[in-house]
C-alpha cells in the first residue's frame, strides 16, 4: 500500500528514514527533507515517487544506480555524504562515551578502487555479470562501475565471457577482480572445480586477455605473471583472493598515519597484518613482528620483506588472534603497535592490549561500531584516544574506515 512519507534522516545504511505512528519506516533513495511516496512493507518501503526533492539531491553518477545494489548512496551532494560518513564514525565513538575529536574525513575519488568482488551466474543467454540487487539474490547486469580502476572497468566485456566459462549452470559464484602492477588478478570463489578441458580453455583466454593470473576456489589455473603490489619499497605478490586495501591511496593514508604515531617507536607488533601494508612500511624504521592467521598471507609477506632491501628485522607468526591473542606479557616486548581485524573487531585482543604498557597504539578497522567498542575496552585499561580519523575508502557506500591513535604512560621496570 502506497503513503506520503517525511524523511527526517538518513539511516546507517544510506536509506532515507521517515518517522510515522506505528515507528520508522525505512526508504532507499529518500533523502533528509523530501517529501516522497512510497510502497510500505512493514518497516521498509519502496520508493515510488520524490514529491519535493531535497536541494542536496543530485544525479548518480551511474546508469545502474537504484537497481545495482553495489552503491547505496550516490544521488547525495559531496559535502553532505562525507559529513554523513563523518558522522557515523562520531556517533559511535559517543554511543561508546569515548570523548575525542574527529578529524575531517579523508575523501575517496571515482575510479579508483583496485580489487572488486563481482558475482556471476551462468546462463542459456551467456553470462550475468555485476552485482546483486540490495537485499535480494538477483543479480544486476553491469556495462559499467564509476567507482572501479578504468582497467577493471574496460576488462568487463572479458570478465564477462570468462563467467560464462566458469561455474556451474545456475550456480552462482564470485571474481575477484584486483588490479596489480602485473595486471587483473581474478579468483573465483564457490565456482566449482573445473574440468580438464575446461581448464585447457581457461588458460588459453586468460593468456590471451592479458590477465596475471586466474585462480578457482584456490587453486591456481594460469599465472602468467606474479601479481604483484608495492606496500612502501617492498614488492610482495599477492596469493589467490588475497586481502587488500580497496584503493591505493586509502591505505597510503592509513600508512602515513601508522608511520607517524609510531615514529619514535624501536620495536612494532602489527596484529592481523595481512600480506605486510603497514609491517612492511613499518620495517623501515623499526623491527616489526607481523602476527596474522592466514598461512598465505603471512607466506606472501614473509617473501616480500626477503625480497626487500633496507628493512630492519620482520619476524612473523601464523596466530588466530580470535582464538588465541598475544598476551600482555607478550605484548610488554614492543614500545608500538597496530591493529587491523577484520569488520568483526578485536574484543579479546583488546582486552590484553588494554592490559599492557605499549605507549602508541594505532586502532584501524572499517567498523566504527566494533572499533568504538574495543576503543572503550582500551580506555578503560588506561589508554587515552588522542585522535580519530574517517576514511572514505568504500566510495557510495554505506561503510567507513577510520584510524584510531591511543597513547598510554608506560611504566618503569
Amino acid at each position: 500500500m502506497s503513503a506520503t512519507f517525511e524523511i527526517a534522516r538518513l539511516g546507517a545504511q544510506g536509506d532515507g528514514v521517515a518517522d510515522t505512528e506505528t515507528g520508522q519506516v525505512f526508504i532507499p533513495f529518500a533523502l533528509p527533507g523530501e517529501t516522497v511516496t512510497a510502497a510500505r512493507i512493514k518497516d521498509r518501503a519502496d520508493l515510488i515517487a520524490v514529491l519535493s526533492p531535497s536541494p542536496q539531491r543530485v544525479a548518480p553518477a551511474c546508469r545502474h544506480f537504484g537497481v545495482c545494489g553495489g552503491c547505496a548512496i550516490q544521488h547525495l551532494e559531496q559535502r553532505a555524504y562525507l559529513d554523513w560518513k563523518r558522522q557515523k564514525v562520531v556517533n559511535a565513538l559517543h554511543a561508546a562515551r569515548i570523548e575525542v575529536a574527529v578529524g575531517d574525513i579523508v575523501p575517496c575519488a571515482p575510479h579508483t578502487r583496485r580489487r572488486v568482488t563481482f558475482s556471476a551466474r551462468r546462463t542459456e543467454q551467456g553470462a550475468v555479470f555485476g552485482f546483486h540487487r540490495a537485499l535480494s539474490g538477483e543479480i544486476v547486469d553491469i556495462s559499467e562501475c564509476p567507482i572501479s580502476l578504468p582497467e577493471i572497468v574496460a576488462a568487463l566485456p572479458r570478465l564477462r565471457v570468462l563467467a560464462g566459462m566458469i561455474g556451474r549452470p545456475s550456480q552462482p559464484f564470485h571474481l575477484t577482480v584486483t588490479a596489480t602492477g602485473s595486471g587483473l588478478d581474478i579468483a573465483a570463489q564457490d565456482a566449482g572445480p573445473p574440468g580438464e578441458g575446461k581448464r585447457r580453455l581457461l588458460s588459453e583466454f586468460a593468456v590471451a586477455q592479458g590477465f596475471a593470473r586466474l585462480a578457482i576456489d584456490g587453486e591456481i589455473i594460469v599465472e602468467p605473471r606474479k601479481p604483484m603490489v608495492a606496500f612502501g619499497d617492498a614488492a610482495v605478490i599477492l596469493p589467490p583472493g588475497a586481502f587488500l586495501q580497496a584503493t591505493a591511496n586509502s591505505e597510503q593514508t592509513m600508512a602515513d598515519i601508522v608511520l607517524a604515531h609510531l615514529a619514535r617507536a624501536k620495536k612494532v607488533a602489527d596484529l592481523f597484518a595481512g600480506c605486510g601494508s603497514f609491517a612492511l612500511r613499518l620495517a623501515r624504521k623499526a623491527e616489526v613482528h607481523a602476527v596474522e592467521g592466514d598461512a598465505a598471507a603471512l607466506a606472501a609477506l614473509d617473501r616480500g620483506m626477503r625480497m626487500a632491501s633496507g628493512l630492519k628485522r620482520v619476524t612473523v607468526e601464523r596466530r588466530d588472534l580470535f582464538r588465541r591473542p598475544l598476551t600482555f606479557k607478550e605484548l610488554n616486548a614492543f614500545d608500538g603497535l597496530v591493529f587491523d581485524p577484520p569488520r568483526a573487531g578485536a574484543e579479546d585482543q583488546a582486552k590484553q592490549i588494554a592490559r599492557s604498557d605499549i605507549p602508541h597504539v594505532v586502532a584501524v578497522s572499517c567498523n566504527p561500531g566494533t572499533l568504538a567498542r574495543d576503543l572503550q575496552i582500551l580506555v578503560a585499561g588506561g589508554y587515552r584516544v588522542s585522535g580519530v580519523t574517517p576514511i572514505d575508502q568504500f566510495l557510495w557506500s554505506p561503510h567507513v574506515e577510520a584510524v584510531a591513535l591511543l597513547e598510554k604512560p608506560r611504566k618503569r621496570r
